[in-house]
């Protein structure tokens, strides 16, 4: 086994804490709007998502941590973090990793004025994109498959349970 490469060992780190760092933010946010008597939809696919998220991580570590960084795939995962900021603070208090339905207008500023989804399209990126920052390209297509799989059923159990808002003023 190779020695671990300083570069691969850093973007490793980042990946692990900012997505911990994201679930303790939808733990909370979950928390406050569940409090607010949003209700909760999609729960029995949610630890797929998790799973599916922690094994992609667990991928890119166990290969990527002696591969060196290739730096045009590292400024592409770059400007989709300034994206996931946009998004982010887009949702505010309204972003979670769960689908989480306030009775209250979706929200239609920043990337929602463009896009239904872009959460998800941010992740899609993401997803391909991580493991070839490190070169790891069978990760970035298997993992692609599988979340798009994924996706298929949430965006579904999304869009149903926002249909009933899609229509509610927008804020």
């Amino acid at each position: 086994m190779s020695a671990p490469d300083a570069g691969a060992l850093a973007f490793i780190a980042f990946l692990l804490l900012q997505r911990l760092g994201e679930l303790v933010l939808a733990r909370r946010n979950t928390a406050r709007l569940l409090a607010q008597g949003a209700i909760e939809y999609g729960a029995a696919h949610y630890p797929l998502i998790v799973l599916l998220h922690g094994a992609w991580l667990l991928a890119i570590a166990v290969f990527g941590l002696s591969q060196p960084l290739h730096l045009p795939w590292l400024a592409s995962f770059a400007l989709l973090q300034l994206a996931r900021l946009w998004v982010l603070a887009s949702l505010g208090p309204r972003w979670t990793t769960r689908i989480i339905v306030l009775d209250r207008p979706l929200v239609a500023r920043g990337p929602y004025r463009l896009l239904r989804h872009p959460n998800y399209a941010v992740v899609v990126a993401e997803i391909a994109v991580a493991p070839l920052v490190l070169g790891l390209w069978p990760v970035a297509l298997v993992f692609t498959v599988l979340n798009g799989l994924m996706l298929c059923v949430r965006i579904r159990a999304e869009n149903r349970a926002l249909a009933g808002l899609r229509h509610a003023r927008p804020t």
